[in-house]
């Protein structure tokens, strides 16, 4: 009996040792495929590193290694045998949503919270195309226009040659008493928008003051002329000409004690244009374009006499005109802006030529989609603040001013004319870099005196008296050789002067905006004195009255 017990002993632990590797196949065939995760990836990839510089002779031996590991990959991970093997070949650890996985959770225990992500580092030279639909609706914009423009050249040439004679007396009439006022008053605007630029580059104080009340002068004989004509449709422009110069000269009074500051940041903002000999370039190329573009379309509207539905056809290509011409003057500003922005931000002294590229190409889709939103945007900022000096005490007035002014509110978030300046610096969207931009002002206080900039209201102005300066040499002429084209002349050759000077304009309104933008985002720039902190410090003073488009709702009265 004695003998027989340590044999009987020695078979229970045998059969047990069986039962225990049983077990253990039976629970190496049950591991799903989710315990195979990152660990056993991260062990193979440390292994085969440690050994990829071994010879060839090593090959089977890294292949029986490799064999092994994977088997092991193929153990929980709470097996001991795999937390001694880990402890030996200081494998990284499991991560904690695998142990979490092979852990059953319980209830009780806590979530863990995530961590946040960290924010991009933002590029100077980012590469990628911003606003893309509206650049894409551009480019089939222009598409269309210039195969329509063609066709519509096409079908005048074909009406002064194969038409009836009446059509052919039509179209002649038109070619000589309509192209050449058109082009003379396009060449006329090309001179006046370099002679604007010019002046406020050299004398800036003079020539905000200069510009206020000039516009007042010229619109006004502009509309005294016309409605002198004594023709029913002379006589409806000039009364709108001198209804927008009874408008201006209010303005100009309203804004008096706004010009001094206005004058001191034009100065301070153009002083980085003389470290840039070639940043009008942009600008003569813009124009050059403009102008043959300008002539074509000229022959376009003389070829729609020729066509079906001629009056839809003209308004299609006043639309086209306008928006083609206001995306120019964007290009302008975006190149010229990246230029002077780069130099406050970085002081780098960029390439025109390569910021010009980058406009045309990378930034369109922002200059096309800010042509069309930003001149809405100032025209309701115009709306907005007359109604918020109009509103009293009438009940209608006071509905109409606050609504405006809560859509308004939301306007400028989203969209901006300071916007540009970001475009260009930082490749940003249209709305995220006007958003951008409007949280930097916020941040630095500066709502106040961006609401009471008038740059934009002077670079306006400028293009207004520019094509009052046209309508009077133009309207003269016409006046003279034919007068039945006088009215449609007029507003022709005032649109095509407004809009040429504008693209001339952008360069310094470009150099405004960086002031103000690339001030707000570093004000302890050495480049930057203490002019915006002066104002700001007057304002909040309450020492120089000013009226902004309020943001924050007034109580109403009692």
């Amino acid at each position: 009996m004695g003998a027989a017990e340590p044999v009987d002993k020695r078979e229970r632990e045998n059969e047990t040792e069986a039962d225990v590797r049983d077990d253990a196949k039976k629970e190496d065939s049950e591991v799903k495929d989710l315990e195979k995760g990152e660990v056993g990836f991260e062990e193979r990839v440390i292994y085969s590193n440690s050994n990829a510089n071994n010879d060839g002779v090593d090959d089977v031996h890294n292949d029986h290694e490799e064999f092994q590991v994977s088997r092991f990959n193929r153990l929980n991970p709470t097996n001991p045998l795999r937390i001694v093997l880990n402890n030996n070949t200081r494998v990284a650890a499991p991560s904690p949503a695998q142990s979490q996985r092979s852990q059953p959770q319980s209830q009780s225990q806590p979530r863990s919270t995530p961590t946040p992500q960290q924010q991009q580092p933002v590029t100077l030279n980012s590469r990628k195309y911003t606003n893309r639909i509206s650049l894409f609706l551009f480019i089939f914009h222009m598409c269309l226009a210039v195969a329509l423009v063609c066709f519509l050249v096409f079908r005048g040439v074909q009406g002064l040659i194969q038409a009836s004679e009446s059509m052919k007396r039509k179209e002649k009439r038109v070619l000589m008493y309509f192209l050449p006022q058109v082009e003379a008053a396009t060449l006329m605007s090309i001179i006046l928008a370099f002679t604007w630029q010019g002046a406020i580059r050299k004398w800036p104080t003079f020539m905000v003051h200069f510009i206020l009340w000039c516009t007042f002068l010229m619109s006004l004989a502009a509309g005294i002329f016309l409605v002198c004509l004594q023709m029913p449709p002379t006589d409806g422009v000039g009364v709108c000409f001198i209804a927008f110069a009874i408008g201006n000269g209010l303005y100009a009074c309203w804004v008096s004690h706004r010009i001094k500051f206005c004058c001191k940041v034009f100065s301070l903002s153009l002083q980085p244009m003389s470290k840039f000999r070639d940043l009008n370039r942009p600008t003569y190329i813009m124009l050059g374009v403009g102008f043959v573009w300008i002539s074509l379309w000229s022959l376009a509207v003389i070829g729609a006499l020729n066509f079906y539905f001629p009056p839809l056809i003209i308004i299609a290509l006043v639309l086209s005109l306008a928006w083609t011409t206001e995306v120019m003057r964007n290009v302008v500003n975006i190149t010229v802006s990246r230029v002077i922005a780069l130099y406050y931000l970085r002081g780098m002294q960029s390439s025109t030529q390569f910021c010009f590229l980058r406009a045309l190409t990378r930034n369109l889709g922002s200059a096309c989609l800010g042509s069309v939103f930003v001149p809405t945007i100032e025209a309701l900022r115009v709306v907005a603040r007359a109604l918020n000096l109009l509103e009293g005490e009438d009940e209608f007035m006071f509905c109409c001013a606050h609504c405006c002014l809560r859509v308004m509110e939301t306007i400028f978030r989203n969209g901006n004319s300071w916007a540009y300046v970001q475009i260009a610096a930082y490749g940003k969207g249209f709305v995220n870099a006007s958003q951008d931009t409007w949280a930097l002002f916020e941040k630095e206080e500066m709502e106040p005196v961006v609401d009471a900039d008038i740059t934009s209201s002077i670079c306006f102005l400028t293009g207004v008296c520019s094509g009052s300066i046209c309508v009077i040499v133009v309207a003269a002429w016409t006046y003279n050789v034919h007068q039945t084209f006088t009215a449609t002349i007029s507003l022709l050759t005032f649109f095509i002067g407004y809009l040429l000077t504008r693209i001339a304009m952008a360069v310094p309104h470009a150099c405004v905006s960086c002031y103000y933008v690339c001030y707000a985002e570093n004000p302890e720039n050495r480049l930057f004195d203490k002019t915006i902190k002066d104002r700001q410090a007057l304002l909040k003073s309450a020492r120089d009255e000013i009226v902004p488009t309020p943001r924050v709702h007034r109580t109403r009265r009692s």
